[in-house]
């Protein structure tokens, strides 16, 4: 049986991960594995454990949390054979939906110990590596605004914060080049993907996939604020890449300059500020998975 390491985030889901990762670690021990269980105080602290962690060869890392627990621990591991498996008990879960293993105790215990994995790609960008996709522009301004929220409303957090931020958001200048495909334009975002959502489930790159060595890159022209008001509905079932106002490219190495004050996130996390090169790194983490 393989030593199996837990690393959680208490705080999140409302303190639903602590729930989760109890439960999950009996069902491991109940089926005879080695568990550690290791709960970080800070984000530096879990940062701080992984990294001890990693050096100990673990057989498999899983994360019990939201996707910034999984940005933390792909830091740690990606590069190196030691299997990443993901059980999302966050808020938006984004990575979870798309690479997660089960959240119910008894079938995340059978998919960990059954040993399946599979080789993912990650995308490096300002010395980190990110699994989901960059978000700049709107869609990061609405991070920042959701990262300030007091409450959560859970997976309704995000539309709150498209709806508060529409109305201080000025577009901006973009410079974007995707193998040397160049775009500049006046625009709402640009998201370097290589899953297909964020935002808990918007398919803002429905046409992504983690394991084919390309970056999907959308680009949203100026719009105004009513019609996106109108349009915003379609970021859930993906019809969105029909509209004039949005570009679709495809490719391994994007570059990303913006005229204007706004911060990268990636992951749902605080990244950099552009210029920003973004590099798809094929197969470079081994993700656990449920068959």
């Amino acid at each position: 049986m393989p030593t199996v390491t837990l690393l959680v985030n208490p705080a999140s889901g409302r303190r639903r991960a602590a729930v989760v990762a109890s439960a999950l670690r009996e069902r491991l021990r109940a089926r005879g594995a080695q568990v550690r269980l290791l709960m970080g105080e800070s984000a530096g602290d879990s940062a701080r454990l992984v990294d001890q962690l990693v050096a100990q060869r673990p057989d498999v890392l899983v994360t019990v949390g939201g996707d910034g627990l999984v940005h933390l621990a792909l830091q740690a591991v990606v590069g190196t054979d030691i299997p990443l498996g993901v059980v999302g008990a966050g808020t938006g879960n984004d990575i979870a939906r798309e690479l997660g293993l089960p959240r119910a105790p008894d079938a995340a215990a059978q998919a960990i110990l059954a040993g399946h994995t599979r080789q993912v790609d990650t995308v490096h960008v300002a010395g980190r590596h990110y699994l989901s996709l960059l978000a700049c522009g709107f869609d990061s301004r609405v991070n920042e605004r959701v990262n300030r929220f007091r409450r959560s409303l859970g997976r309704l957090d995000y539309v709150a914060g498209v709806l508060a931020e529409l109305g201080a958001f000025t577009p901006l200048d973009y410079t974007v080049d995707v193998d040397g495909q160049r775009v500049q334009t006046t625009g709402m975002l640009v998201a370097v993907a290589n899953t297909r959502c964020y935002g808990g489930g918007m398919l803002i790159c429905p046409q992504a996939r983690p394991d084919d060595g390309l970056l999907d890159v959308i680009v949203v022209r100026e719009v105004g604020r009513l019609r996106f008001l109108r349009l915003f509905p379609r970021v859930f079932t993906g019809s969105h890449l029909e509209l004039p106002e949005v570009t679709v490219l495809r490719g391994r190495h994007v570059s990303l300059s913006v005229a204007g004050d706004v911060v990268a996130h990636a992951d749902g996390e605080r990244l950099a500020a552009p210029p920003l090169v973004c590099e798809v790194r094929p197969g470079s983490v081994r993700m656990v998975t449920d068959h």
